[in-house]
């Protein structure tokens, strides 16, 4: 059997899920859902969001796909955890665990791995993912912005530093493969169409602004922190400006980044991000600031895409759609960042005296899951294009995306329950030595946040007056 790199494998992955979401929402319902909404959108007052809602499209397969995803996570709770625990969760969770036991049993075959080893470690991979989601689903915690990807690597130092981790549970430890096949599934909610509602303005304050953050953080960490390892600083940098976990993951393969430099780079983000998502819209709010700026500016700097969702929703549905989309348009540069990352790391960090890097060097380090994100990208877009836009926001929208998007949720949680048990106490100590990765993260982030709002008022109130009026 051809041995399956990791790259190629979590691309692989994520296209299972993707073609099980468009034969399960899309290809079986659309006749009839597209028939009632001909005939619905001639109606008077028609609203799809409330038709939506009234008419939960699909079959037995799309609902069991949806039901099963949602109720694999612990509900909402309060005071008593065992409230939030109920028979449907427990067989939802089980339907959910065997899944993705024989989706990523798969993968490990493909990368000529034993599949049997990787299950019976995924066993507490998931378990421990199911109680960050209980976690973070704790009525308090959710109002303070700690997710479960927080909660997840919480845990997971917490067992590895404490406890101590058996040798049958590391075969399941695959924090790359996990997130991987979450990013290319990230992809499919990068779609061209809302980007180009938005249009220069929010191009202006995710192209323009993250550049140059990312270089001038990444300079500041090596000629003025002096921080030893380029590779800690780049992932640090490239976490902060651009897009959280997801550009840490693609900067590390690229520039070849240790696992507790990428552990270091993703701790900080998820607490800088739980922080942000609830201080920012606290500060908006308390001087008045209009919902489009207020949401371009979350959609700028806060990493995590649903922390910005969350944080835009707190401000209005105007804000949220703003905060979203620059998002969105944000995650484009995870491509790009890759790229140039593998190119400056080839021909200048890690080339030798006289030696001539070719183009052949630059693909080696290339990380390949990206071009899967591009390509999820490129074809969800294509598709909402070809679509009547009701279809496209009732049928993929809200159906595929919807699942898709659930799916990326789980297998991010996958994937942080990994690092924390993966990572060690005494290393990642070594990497905050003199405090400087905090130091960098923190004046990064503060000239982010001074760019990204002086371009957002630029471009929103100046220039594009009148696509901020159309908002």
């Amino acid at each position: 059997m051809q041995h399956w790199t990791e790259d190629t494998t979590a691309i692989l992955l994520a296209f299972v899920i993707i073609v099980l979401a468009l034969a399960a929402f899309l290809i079986a319902p659309f006749s009839p859902v597209n028939e009632a909404l001909v005939q619905a959108e001639a109606v008077p007052g028609f609203s799809i969001d409330s038709w939506s809602q009234d008419n939960a499209s699909g079959n037995a397969v799309t609902v069991f796909l949806s039901d099963t995803v949602d109720s694999a996570k612990p509900a909402r709770w309060s005071l008593n955890p065992f409230a939030a625990l109920s028979l449907d969760f427990v067989f939802s969770a089980v339907i959910f665990f065997f899944f993705l036991g024989l989706l990523f049993g798969t993968g490990m075959l493909l990368m000529q791995r034993r599949p049997d080893e990787f299950l019976k470690g995924f066993v507490c991979i998931f378990s421990v993912s199911l109680l960050a989601y209980l976690l973070a689903n704790q009525e308090e915690f959710r109002s303070m912005g700690l997710g479960y990807a927080l909660w997840a690597i919480v845990l997971g130092l917490t067992i590895s530093n404490i406890f101590g981790i058996p040798d049958f549970i590391r075969p399941a430890l695959q924090p790359e493969l996990y997130i991987k096949t979450g990013l290319v599934l990230l992809g499919a909610e990068v779609l061209f169409g809302k980007i180009l509602a938005i249009g220069l303005p929010g191009i202006f304050v995710a192209w323009i602004v993250t550049p140059v953050v990312l270089i001038s953080t990444f300079w500041f960490g090596q000629k003025i922190l002096k921080i030893s390892s380029k590779t800690l600083n780049i992932t640090i940098s490239a976490d902060m400006s651009v897009c959280g976990v997801s550009a840490a993951i693609a900067t590390a393969a690229a520039c070849k980044a240790s696992k507790e430099e990428l552990t270091t780079a993703v701790g900080l983000s998820m607490i800088f991000t739980s922080i942000m998502m609830v201080a920012l819209p606290a500060f908006i709010n308390a001087v008045g600031m209009p919902e489009v700026l207020g949401g371009a500016w979350i959609g700028g700097t806060i990493d995590a895409t649903g922390a910005v969702v969350a944080a835009g929703a707190f401000l209005g549905d105007t804000a949220l759609n703003v905060a979203a989309t620059i998002k969105m348009i944000q995650n484009i540069l995870i491509g790009v960042l890759a790229f140039g990352v593998a190119f400056y790391w080839a021909t200048k960090v890690d080339k030798a005296a006289g030696q001539t890097v070719g183009a052949s060097e630059i693909w080696v380090r290339f990380p390949k899951f990206v071009l899967g994100f591009l390509g999820s990208s490129i074809l969800f877009s294509l598709l909402v294009e070809s679509l009547n836009p009701s279809t496209a926001i009732v049928l993929v929208e809200n159906g595929v995306l919807d699942f898709t998007s659930d799916m990326r949720g789980w297998l991010f949680c996958l994937a942080f329950a990994s690092i924390g048990l993966s990572a060690n106490f005494r290393e990642l100590k070594s990497q905050f030595h003199g405090g400087k990765p905090l130091i960098l993260y923190v004046c990064g982030q503060t000239l982010n946040l001074c760019l990204t709002l002086l371009m957002a008022w630029i471009m929103f109130y100046k220039v594009f007056p009148e696509i901020t009026n159309s908002l």
